[in-house]
């Protein structure tokens, strides 16, 4: 599975980590449904963060579909709300 930070890179994370990813994006689908602050600064970071531990960092000239596309770490709560309010084209969620 290829994931995007945005703003940051793509990671090819490997099948057997799936299930993981799909468990942290869950909290943090949750988190932002829920508008929970503390759930929120709880749960992108660990799901940034196992991407970043679990995947390997593709190269800048190289552009795959992502299948799974996150915020990047400085996001607000009300950023990923308005992001996900809007139209966007990107997907934000798997």
């Amino acid at each position: 599975m290829i994931a995007r930070i945005l703003g940051e890179a793509q990671y090819e994370i490997p099948d057997q980590h799936v299930k993981e990813l799909d468990e942290l994006d869950a909290d943090l689908q949750e988190a932002v449904e829920s508008g929970s602050q503390a759930a929120f600064a709880t749960a992108l970071p660990a799901l940034l963060a196992a991407v970043r531990r679990l995947g390997a960092r593709l190269p800048d000239t190289t552009l795959q579909p992502s299948e799974l596309v996150l915020p990047d770490q400085d996001m607000s709560l009300a950023q990923v709300t308005a992001l996900l309010s809007e139209n966007v084209p990107i997907p934000a969620w798997r």
